[in-house]
Order: C-alpha cells, then structure tokens, then sequence
C-alpha cells in the first residue's frame, strides 16, 4: 500500500483502483475507511481511483495530536496527497462528509483542482444544513418499503431531538434496501473512527463566509450529484450548494440514496465520466 507523510509526521494511506488519469477521492463518515466505497461502481474502469484513507483510520497511523482531525487540518494532508503523487493539479471527488473537505480545499487551493465532483456531500463548509423537514420528506418518499411503518416514527422522533440514533434507521440512506446495502452499512461500525468523527466538524472546522467567498471566485468545473431519495443532502440542498459556485452542473440520479453507486451503478458512472470529460453547465 503506497503512503507518504504529513506535514507532521503521521503516516498517510491511500490505495490505487484502476488505471488512467487520477482521481482523488475523499471519503465520508465522517472518518470512515475509504473501502466502503469499492470502487465507486465501476468507475475504476474510466480512472485510476487515488482512495485516501484520512489519518487514523483504515490503513493511516493515528496522530500523535487528535485535534488534527478536524476537517480544515486535513486540507494539508489532502495536498501533501498531491504533492507526493507528483501532480500540479488534481481532480477531487468528496463524498458525503468528505464533501466539506473537498470544498475546503478547493477554497485554499483553487487553481490545484482541475473539476471538483460532489457526491451526496454535506455541505457543513458552506453553512448549510439539512431541515428536519427535509429529511422527513425524503423518508416519506418510502412509504411502500416493508420497513417503513417500524422504521418512521422512531426516526421522526429521533430527528425532533428525542431518542437514539437506532440502526433501523439505515435503509432510509440507501435506494434499495437489498443484501448488498444491508452488508455496506453493516460495515460502518468496524470501518470508522468514532473519536475522529466527533472532532472532525468541532469549533473552528468551518468558517462558512470566508468559504463561501473564495468558492464564488472558484473557476473549475463542479458537479454536485444528489440521490433523489436522499434527505441529506436533499436534491433542493443540493441546488443551494451548486449556487455558491460559478460553474456548477447539479445531477439529481432517480432512485438513489445516500451511496449512488450501490443503487444504480451504470447511472453514477456514466453521469460521472461525463463530467470529468465534459464542460460544466448548470442544471437548467
């Protein structure tokens, strides 16, 4: 497994998926291990997916400091990425958490990325947030799941504020609740870092109108895809995100959840693909 070392010393992971133009790809959870998203559907096949894995967790040592696992400290492992891999500019892909990530990044090194794809991102960067109205809405939409009747009230009652998160919830993240989806999500526990995790978005991590700011003057391409089952982000989010950017194309997959590329791989790849070879439009 190739690695090379932060600015601090700890030693960084990443894994090679493919051949072709590099991709980075930069994982959510937040701080899960990069294997959960395989090789996004077969993307592998268009390009050499560069899947990091971010310090302390799959194969990266844990730092000797915990608070540079707050999202803006992880900016410079992302370009000590780069830099050890040799290359003047790179495209980025973040997912879900790794969405803000790769938005911070674009925002302290904008003329480094060539196209920027975010994938069902949280845009906690931006400032925005999914309404509890929002998520109820796309957890509506699967009123004709067998599970849904157990699943709903319990997961309304946990988004007013009441309860524990309970793992019935998870079918609600994906399109289709089938074996595939059931073993993805069954591996979240064992795959993340739960301290990680809590420091990832703490105090500071974010400071929204100076990212806001830098991302409007942000030139490169961006594509902002959403799953239409998706309550965070929401398609409607989703168009908010788009809006911060210049040259931004929004991409909402029918049937999709939270991971695209489970529910309906050829879709994502095909729509994906597209944009890394084609000129960003937005979304009319």
């Amino acid at each position: 497994m190739p690695t090379f070392s932060a600015s601090d010393g700890t030693r960084i992971t990443y894994h090679l998926r493919g051949d072709g133009e590099p991709l980075v790809v930069l994982p959510g959870g937040p701080m899960r291990a990069s294997t959960y998203l395989g090789d996004l559907g077969g993307l592998s096949a268009h390009r050499q997916l560069v899947l990091l894995d971010l310090r302390g967790t799959g194969d990266s040592a844990v730092p000797a400091d915990p608070a540079t696992y707050r999202c803006d400290h992880l900016v410079d492992d992302v370009d000590m990425l780069r830099h050890h891999m040799g290359l003047a500019h790179i495209d980025v892909l973040g997912h879900s958490a790794g969405g803000s990530l790769a938005m911070l990044y674009a925002a302290r090194h904008p003329a480094r990325v060539s196209r920027l794809a975010l994938v069902t991102a949280a845009p906690w960067a931006l400032g925005l947030l999914p309404t509890v109205e929002e998520r109820l809405a796309a957890a509506r939409l699967r009123a004709g799941e067998p599970w849904f009747a157990a699943a709903f009230p319990a997961f309304e009652t946990w988004l007013a504020g009441d309860g524990d998160f309970d793992p019935a919830f998870a079918p609600f993240f994906y399109g289709r609740w089938d074996d595939t989806a059931k073993e993805h999500d069954a591996r979240g526990d064992d795959e993340s870092n739960d301290e990680a995790a809590g420091i990832y978005g703490s105090a500071g991590a974010y400071d929204p109108p100076t990212t806001r700011s830098a991302l409007s003057r942000f030139a490169a391409p961006v594509l902002v895809l959403a799953g239409e089952l998706d309550g965070s982000p929401s398609p409607d989010l989703a168009r908010r995100t788009a809006d911060v950017f210049p040259n931004a194309e929004v991409a909402v997959q029918p049937g999709a959840g939270h991971h695209p590329w489970l529910d309906d791989a050829d879709w994502f790849v095909r729509r994906v693909v597209a944009f890394l070879g084609g000129s960003g439009r937005r979304e009319g």
